[in-house]
């Protein structure tokens, strides 16, 4: 038998918590002293201790886990739902991430008294692009890099044995009901195809252009200056922007090039 203090220990947990969970009905004593109160547990417990605290970090209320307990909920099940769970954290921890830098990022402007990189810009017209594409949405910008990557190696996975198949990659935004429409692919004549989306974008009587050279962690300054120029010049933009990778291969985005394209309307 194992006092609370040496249960509590083994299991990692406090004595509050087997208090809690003993008063829920989820893991009571083996044996309490009638006189002074005295809670003992047996080894044989540490199972059940170890399946409760892994289904409140899953995120369970105790009772649906008193429930899941009496129905039974086998290694297998647990090792599911951690491996969900894992799955999860991993992500929150990944946009928390992309968060960060998204509000270093935003300082930065800050500090500088959003003074803009010079990089030239043009107005022009934009042609119409046919593409072999994926979509999604997402709530706020840090989470659009969890669409555009996943969705151009979709694609080239489908379609990168045509030849000449992957010589344009676009990267298309537009808000949408609920947060940002994201729009990724590669300019394509071809059939349509299973697993992919054939998206039209239209041609675009004015434009204007800037050209990003560099890492994508620095885009939005780049971004900031073309929207600072259309301000300037008495336009307001019209319509999704697009991103024309001109040059993006290899992990090292050091000599990246990024042609950033904003449809425009006079104000």
């Amino acid at each position: 038998m194992l006092s609370i203090g040496a249960f509590a220990q083994v299991g990692q947990v406090t004595h509050r918590q087997l208090r809690h969970w003993d008063a829920a009905g989820l893991l009571v004593p083996t044996h309490v002293d009638e006189f002074t109160g005295y809670r003992t547990y047996d080894p044989s417990q540490l199972e059940r201790l170890h399946r409760i605290v892994a289904l409140r970090e899953l995120g369970f209320g105790l009772d649906d886990i008193a429930l899941m307990l009496k129905q039974g909920v086998d290694v297998a099940q647990m090792e599911e739902l951690l491996t969900s769970r894992r799955d999860r954290v991993e992500e929150e921890h990944r946009l928390a991430t992309a968060r960060l830098v998204d509000v270093e990022h935003r300082l930065r402007l800050i500090e500088r008294k959003l003074i803009m990189p010079t990089i030239e810009i043009v107005r022009k017209p934009l042609p119409a692009l046919r593409l072999a594409a994926r979509s999604g949405t997402v709530q706020e910008q840090p989470q659009i890099a969890s669409i555009v990557g996943p969705a151009f190696d979709a694609v080239a996975q489908i379609i990168g044995e045509e030849c000449g198949a992957l010589d344009v990659a676009v990267a298309s935004y537009d808000e949408a009901e609920g947060g940002i429409r994201v729009v990724a692919g590669y300019g394509y004549a071809g059939e349509a195809q299973p697993g992919l989306e054939i998206v039209e974008l239209p041609a675009v009587p004015e434009a204007f252009v800037g050209v990003h050279l560099g890492s994508m962690d620095t885009i939005h300054e780049s971004w900031a200056a073309v929207h600072g120029e259309i301000i300037a010049k008495g336009f307001i933009p019209d319509g999704p922007c697009r991103e024309n990778y001109l040059r993006a291969e290899g992990d090292d985005q050091s000599d990246w090039v990024t042609e950033l394209q904003q449809p425009v309307r006079r104000a």
